[in-house]
Protein backbone atom coordinates (compact mmCIF):
# COMPACT_ATOMS: atom_id res chain seq x y z
CA UNK A 1 0.00 0.00 0.00
CA UNK A 2 1.30 3.24 -1.05
CA UNK A 3 1.79 5.81 2.03
CA UNK A 4 1.71 9.29 1.13
CA UNK A 5 2.09 12.75 2.95
CA UNK A 6 -0.30 16.21 3.08
CA UNK A 7 1.53 17.62 0.54
CA UNK A 8 1.56 14.12 -1.91
CA UNK A 9 -2.27 13.94 -1.13
CA UNK A 10 -2.76 17.30 -2.65
CA UNK A 11 -0.66 17.07 -5.89
CA UNK A 12 -2.48 18.04 -8.66
CA UNK A 13 -1.83 17.56 -12.45
CA UNK A 14 0.55 20.23 -13.76
CA UNK A 15 -0.18 20.10 -17.50
CA UNK A 16 -2.83 19.56 -19.94
CA UNK A 17 -1.33 16.98 -21.75
CA UNK A 18 -1.53 15.10 -18.56
CA UNK A 19 -5.33 15.63 -18.23
CA UNK A 20 -5.36 14.47 -21.61
CA UNK A 21 -3.92 10.81 -21.30
CA UNK A 22 -5.49 10.23 -17.99
CA UNK A 23 -7.36 6.64 -18.46
CA UNK A 24 -11.26 7.06 -18.09
CA UNK A 25 -13.76 4.54 -16.86
CA UNK A 26 -16.82 4.28 -18.30
CA UNK A 27 -18.71 5.69 -15.60
CA UNK A 28 -20.74 8.36 -15.55
CA UNK A 29 -22.17 10.34 -11.73
CA UNK A 30 -25.02 12.71 -11.99
CA UNK A 31 -26.04 14.96 -9.24
CA UNK A 32 -29.57 15.02 -9.20
CA UNK A 33 -30.13 19.09 -7.37
CA UNK A 34 -27.31 18.38 -4.98
CA UNK A 35 -27.63 21.42 -2.53
CA UNK A 36 -24.51 21.18 -0.75
CA UNK A 37 -21.52 22.32 -2.30
CA UNK A 38 -19.02 20.17 -0.18
CA UNK A 39 -21.04 17.01 -1.19
CA UNK A 40 -20.87 18.17 -4.64
CA UNK A 41 -16.84 18.78 -4.24
CA UNK A 42 -16.45 15.54 -2.77
CA UNK A 43 -18.25 13.94 -5.89
CA UNK A 44 -15.77 14.98 -7.71
CA UNK A 45 -12.96 13.86 -5.65
CA UNK A 46 -14.68 10.20 -5.98
CA UNK A 47 -15.05 10.69 -9.61
CA UNK A 48 -11.44 11.40 -9.59
CA UNK A 49 -10.57 8.56 -7.51
CA UNK A 50 -12.99 6.11 -9.84
CA UNK A 51 -11.39 7.63 -13.18
CA UNK A 52 -15.06 8.56 -14.08
CA UNK A 53 -15.92 9.78 -17.77
CA UNK A 54 -17.69 12.87 -16.56
CA UNK A 55 -19.52 14.35 -13.72
CA UNK A 56 -23.28 15.76 -14.40
CA UNK A 57 -24.46 18.64 -12.27
CA UNK A 58 -28.18 19.14 -13.00
CA UNK A 59 -30.95 21.78 -11.86
CA UNK A 60 -30.20 23.85 -8.71
CA UNK A 61 -26.51 21.53 -8.24
CA UNK A 62 -24.17 24.38 -7.89
CA UNK A 63 -21.11 24.52 -10.35
CA UNK A 64 -17.74 25.41 -10.22
CA UNK A 65 -16.24 27.98 -10.06
CA UNK A 66 -17.47 27.78 -6.12
CA UNK A 67 -14.67 28.67 -2.97
CA UNK A 68 -16.55 25.56 -1.30
CA UNK A 69 -16.53 23.63 -4.33
CA UNK A 70 -12.99 24.10 -4.77
CA UNK A 71 -12.34 23.36 -1.14
CA UNK A 72 -13.76 20.28 -0.98
CA UNK A 73 -12.39 18.75 -4.31
CA UNK A 74 -9.10 19.85 -3.44
CA UNK A 75 -8.94 20.96 -7.19
CA UNK A 76 -10.01 17.88 -9.04
CA UNK A 77 -12.49 19.83 -10.73
CA UNK A 78 -9.66 21.31 -13.03
CA UNK A 79 -8.98 17.67 -14.31
CA UNK A 80 -12.61 16.06 -13.71
CA UNK A 81 -14.57 16.08 -16.70
CA UNK A 82 -17.93 17.73 -16.04
CA UNK A 83 -21.02 19.60 -17.19
CA UNK A 84 -24.10 21.31 -16.55
CA UNK A 85 -27.76 20.48 -17.33
CA UNK A 86 -31.09 22.18 -16.71
CA UNK A 87 -32.76 18.97 -15.51
CA UNK A 88 -31.70 15.30 -14.42
CA UNK A 89 -34.02 13.91 -17.30
CA UNK A 90 -32.07 15.66 -20.08
CA UNK A 91 -28.52 14.92 -18.25
CA UNK A 92 -30.18 10.92 -18.50
CA UNK A 93 -31.38 11.15 -22.25
CA UNK A 94 -28.51 13.25 -23.52
CA UNK A 95 -26.03 10.23 -21.92
CA UNK A 96 -28.67 7.27 -23.52
CA UNK A 97 -28.77 9.12 -27.13
CA UNK A 98 -24.80 9.28 -27.39
CA UNK A 99 -23.87 6.11 -24.73
CA UNK A 100 -25.32 2.36 -26.53
CA UNK A 101 -26.46 0.30 -23.84
CA UNK A 102 -25.42 2.39 -20.87
CA UNK A 103 -27.25 1.58 -17.65
CA UNK A 104 -28.64 4.02 -15.33
CA UNK A 105 -28.67 3.30 -12.02
CA UNK A 106 -30.20 5.51 -9.14
CA UNK A 107 -29.01 5.24 -5.44
CA UNK A 108 -32.20 5.85 -3.91
CA UNK A 109 -34.46 4.68 -1.03
CA UNK A 110 -37.41 3.51 -3.29
CA UNK A 111 -40.23 0.81 -3.09
CA UNK A 112 -38.61 -0.50 -6.20
CA UNK A 113 -34.88 -0.37 -5.32
CA UNK A 114 -32.49 -3.09 -3.97
CA UNK A 115 -29.26 -3.67 -1.92
CA UNK A 116 -26.38 -2.22 -3.69
CA UNK A 117 -24.20 -5.21 -3.18
CA UNK A 118 -27.34 -7.51 -5.31
CA UNK A 119 -27.01 -5.16 -8.06
CA UNK A 120 -26.26 -6.99 -11.18
CA UNK A 121 -24.10 -3.86 -12.47
CA UNK A 122 -22.91 -3.20 -16.82
CA UNK A 123 -20.78 -0.83 -18.33
CA UNK A 124 -21.32 1.80 -19.15
CA UNK A 125 -22.75 2.98 -16.55
CA UNK A 126 -23.94 6.62 -14.82
CA UNK A 127 -24.97 6.50 -11.18
CA UNK A 128 -27.51 9.06 -9.93
CA UNK A 129 -27.30 10.65 -6.47
CA UNK A 130 -30.18 13.15 -5.59
CA UNK A 131 -31.08 16.06 -3.37
CA UNK A 132 -30.27 15.28 0.26
CA UNK A 133 -33.68 16.39 1.60
CA UNK A 134 -36.18 15.64 -0.66
CA UNK A 135 -34.41 12.87 -2.74
CA UNK A 136 -34.83 12.12 -6.43
CA UNK A 137 -38.76 12.74 -8.03
CA UNK A 138 -40.93 9.42 -9.40
CA UNK A 139 -39.78 11.15 -13.26
CA UNK A 140 -36.22 10.49 -12.80
CA UNK A 141 -36.51 7.04 -10.49
CA UNK A 142 -38.66 6.04 -13.77
CA UNK A 143 -35.92 7.15 -16.36
CA UNK A 144 -33.77 4.67 -14.29
CA UNK A 145 -32.85 0.69 -15.20
CA UNK A 146 -32.47 0.07 -11.40
CA UNK A 147 -32.36 1.66 -7.90
CA UNK A 148 -30.27 0.53 -5.30
CA UNK A 149 -29.84 1.75 -1.78
CA UNK A 150 -28.01 0.74 1.18
CA UNK A 151 -29.44 -1.32 3.88
CA UNK A 152 -29.83 0.70 6.92
CA UNK A 153 -29.81 -1.12 10.54
CA UNK A 154 -29.80 1.81 12.66
CA UNK A 155 -31.85 4.38 13.87
CA UNK A 156 -31.06 6.86 11.30
CA UNK A 157 -32.38 5.98 8.00
CA UNK A 158 -30.57 7.59 5.32
CA UNK A 159 -26.58 8.48 4.92
CA UNK A 160 -24.86 11.36 3.23
CA UNK A 161 -25.26 11.08 -0.58
CA UNK A 162 -21.51 11.68 -1.49
CA UNK A 163 -21.12 8.82 1.17
CA UNK A 164 -23.55 6.29 -0.51
CA UNK A 165 -22.43 7.22 -3.90
CA UNK A 166 -18.64 6.18 -2.77
CA UNK A 167 -20.00 2.33 -1.62
CA UNK A 168 -21.75 2.23 -4.55
CA UNK A 169 -18.88 3.55 -6.67
CA UNK A 170 -16.50 0.85 -5.38
CA UNK A 171 -18.58 -1.88 -5.67
CA UNK A 172 -19.52 -1.03 -9.38
CA UNK A 173 -15.49 -0.94 -10.07
CA UNK A 174 -15.33 -4.42 -8.70
CA UNK A 175 -16.30 -5.15 -11.70
CA UNK A 176 -13.95 -3.68 -14.38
Amino acid sequence: MLKLNAKELRTTISSEDQKNNLKKNPIYIICDNILDTYNVGSIFRLADAVAAEKVFLCGITETPPNTRIKKASINTTEWVEWEYAETTIFAIQNLKSKIKNLQVVAVEQDARSVPFNKADYAFPIALIVSNETTGAEKEVLDATDIIVEMPMFGVNKSLNVMVSLGIVLYQVIQKL
